[in-house]
């Protein structure tokens, strides 16, 4: 894809950003392709009878836990002199939505994340977000057809205005007629990579894939790649084992754009089987009382994945920084107007 040529305000916050940007083509697209996303998005689940649910965003159970496997830190607050979080995901209530709504639910809205923002995290993003009965493999077809109509929708209202911004809708196109996604399992991903040493960290009894180690498998294997089974302690404890010996998780991330974009996973089905994850991942189970309490009285078989929307904008606009994509920044420890 070509280099965008345009300028425009910049992510840096500043007290005529926000007068700035309004003439700016790209924060124009910026909202029509927010657009696109929420009504496509509703559209899908309702096609496929899941149904959206409402919830709060505080929480007391963070779904990156201070144990093995965490991947973000989370913001904590003060409320009225109650400790709690503001969400870095709805899953664990998503995975309550299912008690409820047998066919799956979905929810999108913001998350928060205490590390700092760079050219691939903001503090605070949106993230669609869906579980569903079933297990990994499942989940994996549904979110290939999710991506496959977001990107038709954009081709269908939009093709111009992001053409004339990223410099081609190639990629949309290969994403929307895509009929299967590519797809190898972590330790083949390891092996591809060879003895790369930026590609793969080695913590004690777990690796990770670098985004020099995503970026080389979107180079040689495909630009749109499913990575499942990555080693358990390195994901979260809900996680679902994917081997007897409990050394890989049900789990998988869709790289494309700056890598990985959709993260999905199979959860345990039952308390017991949460108990010794958690246990395994040294985290309290006192912290997920109600968590395991739930799968011990409505055990149930379901998936789940998270979009990060501002990753796949990324994408669909070939942008280099996640920051551009904010209509209004926002920075942890530094307060923006507006």
């Amino acid at each position: 894809m070509s280099t965008p040529t345009y300028t425009h305000g910049g992510w840096r916050p500043s007290e005529d950003r926000f007068l700035e940007i309004i003439d700016q083509p790209l924060y124009r697209t910026l909202v029509d392709l927010q657009d696109v996303v929420t009504l496509e998005t509703a559209v899908f689940w309702r096609e496929r009878g899941v149904k959206s649910v409402h919830l709060p965003i505080t929480t007391n159970s963070i779904s990156s836990p201070m144990g093995l496997g965490s991947d973000s830190l989370p913001v904590e607050i003060d409320l009225f002199g109650q400790r709690t979080f503001l969400a870095d995901s709805m899953q664990f209530m998503l995975e309550y939505g299912c008690r409820l709504s047998p066919q799956g639910s979905w929810y999108l809205m913001p998350s928060f994340r205490g590390e700092d923002c760079d050219e691939t995290h903001l503090n605070q993003f949106f993230h669609s977000e869906a579980e569903l009965p079933g297990g990994l493999d499942a989940c994996i077809e549904a979110v290939n057809a999710y991506m496959r109509r977001l990107a038709q929708a954009v081709l269908d209202r939009h093709a111009d205005d992001v053409r004339a911004i990223a410099g081609t809708t190639e990629h949309l196109e290969r994403m929307a007629g895509l009929e299967s996604f590519p797809r190898m399992t972590f330790d083949e991903a390891v092996a591809h990579l060879g003895d790369d040493p930026k590609a793969v960290e080695y913590q004690e009894g777990w690796r990770t894939l670098t985004r020099h180690g995503e970026r080389r498998l979107m180079d040689e294997v495909s630009p749109i790649l499913w990575v499942t089974h990555f080693d358990h302690l390195s994901v979260p404890f809900y996680q679902a084992y994917g081997d007897e010996e409990q050394r890989t998780a049900l789990n998988g991330d869709l790289l494309f754009g700056i890598g990985e974009t959709v993260g999905c996973g199979e959860r345990h089905v039952d308390g017991e089987q949460a108990r010794k994850a958690l246990a395994h991942h040294e985290v309290p189970e006192e912290d997920y009382a109600w968590y395991v309490r739930m799968k011990d009285a409505y055990p149930q078989h379901t998936s789940g994945f998270g979009l990060g929307i501002e990753r796949w904008l990324m994408w669909v606009l070939n942008q280099k920084d996640i920051r551009e994509l904010q209509l209004a920044p926002r920075l942890n420890g530094v307060t923006v107007t507006p």
